[in-house]
């Protein structure tokens, strides 16, 4: 990877849907060229896809938490990988260091949506405890 692929990374992280000419202007390619490039990046990995970025507010989900959750122990990572993608509120969950085994960002339609969630994710028994925080506003955002 040289300056010139990092250079179209960079454009392509801040509008996916440019043109291949758009980019090659910007870094004197021609577009042929530019898309070459940008198959030869998505082949190595280092372009895994392309994505809408969305206003999840927007569109109905006003509150966004990250779910500290506490399990059993014995409680194996691929169970608590499979409970949490059964829940579509769970955009994105990790296994964690700390006190907490892993933490699940979230998004509800509202305060009593997130309530159950925690509830129902608390039903089975496996999660002890769960500790939430709830996000009031985005200070940073980077979308690479």
């Amino acid at each position: 990877m040289d300056d010139i692929d990092r250079n179209i990374i960079a454009l392509l992280v801040e509008d996916a849907r440019r043109s291949y000419g758009d980019i090659g202007s910007h870094v004197s390619l021609s577009a042929p060229s530019v898309k070459r490039r940008v198959d030869a990046l998505r082949r190595s990995g280092a372009i895994e896809g392309f994505t809408a970025v969305l206003d999840h507010s927007a569109m109905g989900d006003a509150t966004e938490a990250l779910v500290e959750l506490f399990y059993a122990p014995g409680t194996l990572l691929d169970e608590v990988a499979e409970r949490l993608a059964s829940h579509p509120q769970v955009v994105e969950a990790w296994s964690v260091t700390g006190d907490a085994d892993a933490v699940a960002r979230v998004r509800t339609h509202g305060n009593l949506e997130l309530e159950r969630l925690i509830m129902e994710l608390q039903r089975d028994g496996s999660v002890v405890r769960t500790r939430t925080v709830v996000v009031l506003s985005r200070l940073v955002s980077r979308r690479n």
